[in-house]
């Protein structure tokens, strides 16, 4: 039987997101069919979904304007996340709001009449977020709120006069404001203590009520309620998991969320008239984007799941039955090839259980090459969602584990705060006793394993090959700091703020970030590595990169590098995807053999 490559993994197309238009008759949502991230449009008389956007830079958000057909889309230039904004018309017509591509612009809403959209932009300092409106049939912009710090616009409230705006103190904790676009005055009305996070807004049917998902003066997000004109603040529904994604229908009298447990969605909708909480069936994956249908008879959501790439489902709110709507992902040769994992923990170095997903290969030697595979953020989760680099190394033999060290959301506030500042190492540690840990169970080749990981990933990997060099055969950086110090130094301006809070400053941890940071400890490394990084990131600059392979080099230590021109800090285009991802698959089996 012929040995399937890795390309059919990577041609798997995927729907990102997804909007039911307003006046019902249509679905639009972001697909990369062709490569390049486009607007889609599936007809509810027809079977097949038809192209609507046709631009040569990927398609980044959409979202209809209030009561209308009309769809506003974002488009950076090859992942620089400058994000300009532009209109796509129901005739076809694509009409640019903004024109300044040195700057980025953050949608937030539009208007109840559909006529204004509000969105915060650097515009006027690089550092900070402002908060701007527009008129849609003049494009005439105005900038409506002007202060140092991070703002975005949130929801316009129903009265069409003012808007519900969030400040981001740090990337976990917020502050949300009332914004009065007669006055030009805020009122803030969530006043707490500590670190408190609000997302997923919806107000009431009078307007002066609001639904969030918060995790104020709580370890988890769940389901709260505050009065707005008295700031008064009630839990409706909690859980020792995260809630998230929360939706409301039109009538205002049902709403639908998702439950995160430990990196697999469960689905839930609440009948608010009876206070009667419902849920569904769905494979296991991860739902997100979920939305009411506007005649109220469906609830639809992207689910993405290690055996279901993804696409986009509904339930049916009568029965609570669910099934795929698209089939944009269906890719014959693979299916019954696609591996879901088992979610395990196992003991860090100060016996904290340190969740993991452990995905095991179909074709079993008695030991097994592995990939230890470690996510971005660090406030981020590995969760059970496809991923064609992991697939296809299933399918070769190997084993992979992909760990939610300490830092990671999903487990709590506390967990979070784990790794922050000059504790940076213990996450580290967590990997190391991972390694430990597996080889325990006999299960993998001590001698063939990888460590492969993305943005903060990449640090871990850098981090775990210079201080503990014997574990590793091989390493896979994609954009990762090579030294915390020169990362602050040079991420986007209006970002570094936030990331501080995270990593602590230079200028009082300078000295930590010496004694730790793997350009420092290069000399250390004996695993081969591949380092593949997007020129035009913004978060981790290329430099992260060209300054730890010229050191490598110096000593002709085996490094392969490979610089992206038209990309950012995520990888876009199918082309790339195919090279990087080719490349990977080679790198890793000249090193670690077949499984």
């Amino acid at each position: 039987m012929k040995e399937i490559t890795i390309d059919p993994y990577i041609h798997v197309r995927m729907v990102k997101s997804f909007e039911y238009d307003p006046r019902g008759k249509k679905i639009s949502f972001i697909s990369d069919f062709t490569g390049v991230p486009q607007v889609w449009e599936l007809d509810r008389e027809h079977r097949w979904p038809a192209q609507t956007s046709f631009t040569m830079k990927g398609i980044t958000f959409i979202k209809y304007i209030a009561g209308t057909s009309d769809l506003v889309f974002g488009m950076d230039a090859d992942g620089d996340e400058k994000e300009q904004l532009y209109l796509l018309k129901e005739n076809g017509d694509k009409i640019p709001l903004t024109n300044s591509p040195e700057h980025l612009h953050l949608f937030g809403d539009s208007s109840p009449d559909g006529k204004w959209i509000a969105w915060s932009s650097n515009r006027r300092n690089q550092a900070y977020l402002d908060i701007y409106i527009q008129n849609l049939e003049t494009l005439e912009i105005r900038r409506v709120f002007t202060q140092d710090g991070t703002y975005m616009v949130e929801k316009w409230f129903p009265d069409g006069k003012t808007l519900l705006v969030k400040k981001a103190n740090s990337p976990l904790d917020h502050d949300l404001g009332v914004f009065s676009l007669s006055t030009g005055k805020m009122d803030w009305i969530t006043e707490h203590k500590g670190e408190a996070s609000y997302k997923d807004f919806h107000f009431n049917k009078e307007g002066d009520h609001l639904y969030l998902l918060t995790n104020q003066d709580s370890e988890f997000f769940g389901l709260a309620l505050i009065e707005i004109s008295t700031k008064r603040f009630t839990w409706l529904e909690r859980e020792e998991w995260d809630l998230e994604d929360l939706a409301m229908n039109k009538d205002k009298n049902k709403l639908a969320f998702s439950v995160n447990q430990g990196g697999i969605s469960k689905g839930y909708l609440v009948d608010l008239d009876r206070s009667k909480l419902y849920t569904w069936d769905t494979p296991m994956g991860v739902i997100y984007n979920i939305r009411f249908s506007p005649d109220q008879q469906k609830l639809g959501f992207v689910l993405n799941g290690p055996a279901h790439p993804p696409d986009i489902w509904e339930v049916d709110i009568k029965t609570l039955q669910a099934k795929r709507l698209t089939y944009i992902s269906r890719t014959p040769i693979l299916e019954e090839k696609l591996i879901e994992p088992e979610q395990i923990s196992f003991p860090s170095f100060d016996q904290i259980p340190i969740p993991a997903f452990y995905y095991k290969p179909n074709r079993k030697l008695e030991k097994s090459p592995v990939v230890v595979y470690i996510h971005g953020g660090p406030e981020s989760q590995s969760r059970a969602v496809y991923s064609p680099f992991l697939q296809y190394f299933l399918n070769q033999g190997y084993a992979v584990v992909a760990p939610n060290i300490r830092g990671s959301t999903g487990y709590g506030k506390t967990y979070t705060h784990l790794d922050d500042g000059r504790k940076r190492m213990d996450a580290v540690k967590d990997v190391i006793f991972l390694m430990e840990w597996l080889k325990k169970t006999g299960d993998i080749h001590v001698d063939k394993a990888a460590i492969v990981g993305g943005s903060y990933g990449g640090f871990i990997v850098l981090a775990a090959i210079s201080h503990f060099p014997e574990l590793w055969a091989a390493a896979i950086d994609i954009v990762g700091m090579s030294s915390i110090r020169t990362f602050l130094q040079t991420t986007s301006p209006w970002r570094k703020k936030l990331r501080e809070a995270e990593y602590g400053t230079i200028e009082k941890d300078g000295d930590f970030f010496d004694q730790i940071d793997p350009l420092n400890h290069a000399d250390k490394i004996k695993a081969p590595l591949m380092i593949i990084h997007g020129v035009n990131d913004p978060r981790v600059s290329i430099q992260e990169s060209d300054q730890i392979v010229k050191k490598l080099k110096a000593r002709n230590h085996p490094v392969r590098y490979i610089r992206i021109e038209e990309e950012g800090h995520t990888m876009m285009k199918l082309k790339n995807k195919l090279t990087s991802y080719t490349e990977m698959a080679e790198f890793l089996e000249k090193y670690l053999g077949k499984g």
